[in-house]
């Protein structure tokens, strides 16, 4: 049976994971990952921090099996 791919914070991490989390899922370099991030915080009045924030609380970690 085929793995499923899950969206966890990442280890590789600058704050909470995150952004590198989401670099693993989608296979893209975190760094870029963090630059579109910081750009698309920028270019919407900082609502990007309040996505980053519920992302932060709702993202597992890497390797903790919750079910």
């Amino acid at each position: 049976m085929e793995q499923r791919k899950r969206l966890t914070r990442s280890s590789d991490k600058m704050i909470a994971g995150v952004c590198g989390g989401i670099a693993d899922y989608f296979d893209l370099d975190p760094t870029l990952v963090r630059v579109g991030y910081i750009l698309l915080t920028v270019f919407t009045l900082f609502s990007g921090f309040i996505a980053y924030l519920v992302l932060w609380i709702v993202m597992p970690v890497e390797g903790r099996v919750d079910r």
